[in-house]
């Protein structure tokens, strides 16, 4: 199974949710799954964000040494779930790439705590450290949903 986060800039969200999905999977053992993430913009090669690079760490989460990419279609053909953090997003690739519609959803739509409405996960970025928190246990939430049904999956 191959798993693909995407967020704006591949700095903060969509690499949080990469990092913590791969640490889950390295704490159980599992290599039959393969976790990445991408952004919507054109900023290739950029660190992930200190701040969240922090939390994760604290968390006990880290990913060292990430670099942004930005989405290609390949992607989107190769990955079996292509989970986004807003609507807006969702709605982007949608229209864009309709071939690959039905894989792609809200990663919080996953989560206990969804409500059917308000599915965005809100981009902390150069915001207070509170925010970055609030953001990681948003994806926190919604990875422990996902993570339910990968579990019935495999190993």
């Amino acid at each position: 199974m191959k798993i693909l986060f995407v967020c704006t800039a591949n700095i903060v969200r969509s690499y949080m949710a990469e990092a913590i999905l791969k640490g889950k999977l390295r704490k159980a053992g599992r290599k039959d799954v393969e976790v990445a993430s991408a952004g919507l913009m054109q900023i290739n090669g950029l660190n992930g964000d200190e701040t969240a690079e922090r939390i994760l760490k604290e968390m006990g989460y880290p990913l060292y040494g990430h670099r942004a990419r930005l989405l290609t279609k390949e992607m989107l053909a190769e990955a079996d779930w292509v989970f986004v953090m807003e609507s807006s997003q969702e709605d982007r690739l949608r229209q864009d790439y309709p071939e690959f519609a039905a894989k792609i959803k809200l990663l919080k739509s996953c989560s206990r705590e969804y409500d059917g409405k308000n599915g965005d996960i809100r981009d902390p970025y150069k915001k207070s450290p509170f925010e970055y928190r609030q953001c990681f246990s948003e994806i926190y939430m919604s990875i422990e949903g996902l993570w339910q049904c990968i579990s019935n999956t495999g190993n």
